[in-house]
């Protein structure tokens, strides 16, 4: 069983709050983190909302399901029983336990309103994406950190080789623990379209009411060929005949399940980042390739493609590594009326600025990094450095705070 770089921040969690929620799409492996063994020496319940019985318990009386339980006690997909949360509320303000309740949804409370405001204080929330590549290769990346960090280990130096190819595969596969796991690309196709009935049908009636249930599945089908570029509603409103009312409705269940994310343009103004139009991408490559049919040979002979497939790729690396660094940025993306764009920003506690940018290229020249100087200039002082990723392997410094980096070295170990 691979161990989850995430396994400290839980454990960690659990020993000064009351409630610990891991939430993240569906068959990431949340049920597995949350049976840790170290967890099975505490002598935790266990029980799961999937489980026909269990779930009609608890919505025939709540107050009374939760207070028949023994501490400390693991409740798995609580997405299922939103009327559970105020009684583990109140059963926290009777009696502030330490690790007493540890929960799993596949559902983003963050964009449940009522279910994140009931434990508001009283719970700490963390989200399991898919495997990175360090989970998958057995490095804890430090990519992140290493970003903000004052002289980080690529300043000189040649990385080790990778081939497109192989990049390219890792891409396709994506992380979910059940896809990787199969060995052909046929195989992983059956398993993502399995899943994605499972998610369309079941989680997302689950959360509201859908008079069309065919109209999520194009939905999602069409955002995957718009991944990283602007999210305009206007446009997916035309191609899909739907009012935007509903269709932004059906996109939010779309985040809520985890299968898409947003990501805002940076600006000083923190008004203006709210009202910008944000870019879009899926929360996993190889489900981004299921959906738009996707081979090695198609991303090495289109060019285009294959930058867009690769720059959602970085963003969920990214994504996965905030989640247990030091660090743990904010993400943004940046972009002038003239043109000038950065394709990931991060921002710090501090207001510290990084900019990324990737090249599906294997090799790199100065307008690769124009972007990068012109964010650079317009930050200040508030720049630490910007780095551009590419498909070569060479390490190439451009500046002083500024280089061309193999794309290996996302997943590659910093101190």
């Amino acid at each position: 069983m691979i161990r989850r770089h995430l396994t400290e921040q839980l454990l960690q969690a659990l020993e000064d709050t009351p409630a610990v929620l891991i939430n993240g799409a569906r068959q990431t492996g949340k049920s597995t983190l949350a049976q840790l063994p170290e967890l099975e020496k505490q002598g935790r319940q266990y029980l799961t909302f999937d489980d026909p019985g269990v779930l009609a318990a608890a919505k025939q009386d709540p107050n009374g399901f939760i207070a028949g339980l023994t501490a400390p006690v693991t409740l798995d997909e609580v997405q299922h029983v939103p009327e559970l949360f105020p009684a583990i509320k109140m059963a926290i303000d009777r009696k502030r336990q330490p690790g007493r309740f540890l929960l799993t949804g596949s559902a983003n409370v963050l964009l449940l309103p009522k279910l994140s405001e009931s434990l508001a204080g009283r719970m700490e929330l963390l989200t399991l994406w898919p495997f990175s590549q360090g989970e998958i290769n057995g490095v804890k990346e430090g990519f992140v950190d290493a970003l903000f960090s004052k002289q980080p280990a690529w300043a000189s130096g040649k990385t080790k080789n990778l081939q497109r190819d192989e990049l390219f595969e890792k891409v396709l596969a994506g992380g979910y623990p059940l896809a990787i796991a199969r060995n052909s690309g046929a195989r992983r196709k059956a398993w993502f379209q399995s899943y994605l009935t499972t998610i369309l049908q079941r989680d997302v009636r689950d959360l509201t009411n859908i008079a069309d249930v065919t109209a999520v599945p194009r939905l999602l089908s069409v955002v995957a060929t718009r991944a990283g570029s602007l999210l305009n509603f206007a446009d997916l409103s035309r191609t899909l005949a739907l009012p935007q009312t509903t269709l932004k409705r059906y996109f939010a269940l779309l985040e809520a399940t985890f299968l898409v994310q947003l990501l805002r343009p940076w600006s000083s103004n923190l008004g203006q980042r709210v009202i910008q139009t944000p870019k879009v991408y899926l929360d996993d490559t190889g489900l981004l390739a299921h959906l738009l049919g996707l081979t090695v040979e198609r991303l090495k002979m289109d060019g285009t493609l294959a930058g867009g497939v690769l720059e959602n790729f970085v963003l969920m690396e990214l994504r996965k590594q905030s989640a247990w660094s030091e660090t743990q940025p904010e993400f943004y993306f940046w972009r002038t009326a003239s043109g000038q764009e950065v394709d990931i920003v991060l921002e710090d506690s501090a207001g510290r600025l990084v900019g990324i940018e990737i090249k599906a290229g294997a090799t790199l020249g100065g307008a690769d990094v124009r972007g990068l100087q012109a964010m650079a200039s317009a930050a200040g002082k508030r720049w630490i450095r910007g780095v551009v990723l590419y498909t070569g392997n060479e390490v190439i410094p451009f500046a002083a705070n500024l280089h061309g980096l193999p794309m290996s070295q996302l997943w590659a170990a910093h101190k």
